[in-house]
């Protein structure tokens, strides 16, 4: 079976609730996902009923959802399951891969029955050690997002995971602060997870921009998740910190860009820049010589360009005996020094 994930940087992009209720928009947010470089698209499914119970009559009392009623709140930013098999099927037809974010059991095997071919497992969900095992069950690919746990709660996650079958776990970093702001990062947590769980890492970003994606990349992300929007979109309740339309662009080619930084992992330098060697000084005469002579201070210098014995031989040369004769200002051949002891 492919993997999955199989390119780096992966680049997951997030519908979630900007479809603003519209399956024409949600189809086109596809559209919008596959033409401006994303590797795969991912939904949300649940119902309210799946999420909170509606007697409650919860406020949200902080944050971007502030003062909100929460079933209320779900019930707008749902991806109604009728509309699951049409998005699959023009996902499939767009040629990009589509998979979801199951919100409790129910959720799982209702994704099971659209043979959903991964699931990613949402920060606040991370700790429902249930809903993990049943997705583990699956043998599918699983991204589990980090968001408010702790290095124990996240072990406990991934333990459970690989325990009920999962072989191929993904750990997410995530702020769980919408629009996430730079004092909230830690991007050394990138390179504690990747180092104790020996697994990919990636990011699940919910900054503005892609400064914070890029530099996760240089402590080791390998996967990115971002919330999409169309060009001039203004309502949804994730537009505050998601990429619009040519955003979504620039947020691939910058992660492209960046991980290419950092692509060799032995010293290198590339082949354009080595064409430049030739501003490099070699050794030159200064006065002409005769076979016989000795190279000594006064008589050899460098100089630039780099078409002679190079500078890095001068010691070498000085006190050998000159093997021929050399006009003055004439650069030393490379090869000099085993004429000299022919």
């Amino acid at each position: 079976m492919r993997k999955f994930i199989n390119k780096k940087p992966f680049f997951i992009a997030e519908i979630s609730a900007n479809h603003c209720g519209s399956l024409t928009k949600a189809m086109n947010l596809i559209k919008i996902a596959k033409s401006n470089g994303a590797d795969a698209v991912k939904l949300q499914t649940y119902t309210p009923e799946m999420m909170t119970i509606k007697n409650l009559n919860y406020k949200i009392k902080n944050g971007l959802w502030k003062n909100l009623n929460l079933w209320k709140l779900y019930k707008e930013a749902q991806t109604p399951l009728e509309w699951h098999l049409p998005l699959f099927k023009y996902a499939k037809k767009m040629n990009i891969k589509i998979f979801s974010t199951p919100f409790n059991v129910d959720a799982l095997k209702f994704l099971e029955k659209l043979n959903c071919q991964a699931y990613k497992v949402a920060s606040f969900e991370m700790n429902d050690l249930n809903l993990v095992k049943e997705i583990a069950k699956t043998k599918k690919p699983m991204i589990i997002s980090t968001g408010l746990a702790n290095i124990k709660e996240i072990e406990n996650t991934y333990k459970k995971a690989k325990k009920f079958g999962c072989k191929d776990i993904t750990l997410l970093y995530c702020v769980s602060n919408y629009p996430s702001e730079i004092e909230d990062f830690n991007l050394n947590n990138i390179r504690i997870l990747k180092k104790k769980f020996n697994c990919k890492v990636g990011l699940s970003d919910h900054s503005i921009g892609s400064e914070i994606a890029k530099l996760s990349i240089a402590v080791g992300a390998e996967v990115f998740e971002k919330h999409i929007a169309t060009q001039k979109q203004k309502s949804g309740h994730d537009i505050k910190f998601s990429a619009k339309g040519s955003e979504i662009i620039k947020y691939k080619k910058d992660l492209i860009d960046t991980f290419r930084l950092f692509q060799n992992k032995n010293f290198h330098r590339s082949k354009k820049e080595m064409k430049n060697i030739i501003f490099r000084r070699s050794i030159y005469t200064v006065k002409s010589l005769k076979k016989g002579d000795k190279f000594n201070k006064n008589n050899i210098k460098t100089f630039r360009p780099n078409i002679g014995l190079s500078a890095s031989k001068y010691f070498e040369i000085l006190n050998n005996k000159v093997p021929y004769n050399i006009k003055k200002f004439t650069p030393l051949k490379a090869n000099i020094l085993k004429v000299k002891n022919k």
